[in-house]
């Protein structure tokens, strides 16, 4: 057992007098905080929503043949090769599809060329934490618009003026799915608007909203190879749309940073998204473990959101969500807890394989039966 003061992370520094020297924008900064990475061994690590499958054998084949004394040289600026593989895979055209440094650089990009205009963009009020910090960062004024009451999105409330829509779907913390049709009435209600769809977990359970961008012009669908594809440690994301808006894309890539994935990423990312047997074999085994860690935590008293993505979201209506996250660190098993308003009392689990699920299970059991 690993003493819960040794997981504990560092604490950030105090700030000193030489952050005079910052820009005004930095001092009013408040970063996104990843999931904790923590370096001790013998972790059952359910935080952060990796993939418990290694990569593909074909990309990681590709990696290993790239590392060569062409390392030497720039990477293809536009990574060609890279797109024509997400083109082939979603059935688009090369010019549909823009690449990045991860999905959260695609999205860097999407903040600053499509949706910094005068009205105020919408977002979730319970979503991913990074869409405030690059408001904060561009200058970018927002609305939350509130989930429901069980936790879900609903499309009429994006119905009124906005400077940009971005969401996840699935939706990020809760798991929540949007129907397709729903997501394509919210696109269809806002024609004089960007809509971003960030698919990150779309793969584990949901349809992509990739073929609505061949009849609605805007519409900007974002993937990540972090997830599905077990490419986390790679960094690769992708935007899918018309050529107009990834030219819009392009423009900000290329004032910021012409040479964004290396030879390793353009190989590897492409072999990935040609893999279509592995890719399918795996994303089954996480769908299969997410169904059996819901009827198992449903047997323990859990109250489980419906979830199409490759974590849960969790609560106990007897037992404290903080309190269970730290016992469950004691026994070196780690989850996300976040501290904010509506969801503090949930645990978001990523699935894992069959070990980590069943280790996870009989902890919860030993724990509240404590």
């Amino acid at each position: 057992m690993i003493p819960f003061a040794a997981c504990v992370p560092t604490p950030e520094p105090i700030i000193s007098d030489m952050s005079r020297y910052w820009s005004e924008v930095v001092h009013d900064l408040t970063p996104y905080v990843p999931g904790e990475q923590p370096k001790l061994p013998d972790l059952v690590k359910l935080n952060t929503n990796e993939n418990p499958y290694g990569p593909s054998p074909l990309a990681l084949a590709a990696i290993q043949a790239e590392v060569a004394d062409s390392l030497r040289l720039y990477p293809d600026p536009n990574a060609d090769h890279l797109k024509a593989a997400i083109a082939e895979f979603h059935g688009v055209a090369p010019a549909n599809v823009f690449v990045g440094n991860g999905s959260d650089e695609v999205l860097a990009h999407a903040f600053l060329a499509l949706l910094r205009h005068d009205r105020p963009i919408l977002f979730p009020d319970i979503t991913y934490s990074f869409y405030p910090v690059y408001c904060s960062l561009y200058g970018i004024a927002y609305e939350t618009v509130a989930l429901d009451a069980d936790y879900a999105i609903d499309p009429v409330a994006y119905l009124r003026p906005n400077g940009g829509i971005i969401f996840p779907n699935p939706n990020a913390p809760t798991g929540r799915l949007l129907p397709l049709t729903a997501v394509e009435a919210i696109v269809a209600g806002n024609p004089d608007s960007v809509v971003v769809v960030d698919e990150a977990y779309i793969d584990f359970g949901g349809e992509s909203a990739v073929p609505l961008t061949a009849r609605h012009g805007n519409l900007l669908v974002v993937h990540t190879l972090s997830k599905s594809r077990s490419l986390a440690g790679l960094r690769v994301g992708y935007a899918i749309g018309h050529p107009d808006l990834i030219q819009a894309l392009t423009r900000v890539k290329d004032s910021f940073n012409s040479y964004p994935l290396d030879r390793l990423a353009i190989v590897g990312g492409a072999a990935a998204m040609a893999d279509r047997a592995y890719f399918e074999r795996t994303r089954q085994a996480v769908i299969r473990n997410r169904e059996w860690l819901v009827g198992a935590m449903a047997g323990l008293g859990f109250q489980v959101l419906p979830s199409a993505a490759n974590f849960i979201f969790a609560r106990h209506p007897q037992r404290d969500a903080g309190d269970l996250a730290r016992a469950l660190r004691e026994r070196s098993i780690i989850v996300r807890h976040f501290r904010q308003p509506r969801i503090d009392q949930f645990l978001r689990i990523t699935v894992g394989t069959d070990a980590d699920c069943q280790a996870l299970v009989a902890a919860l059991q030993e724990i509240l039966a404590g």
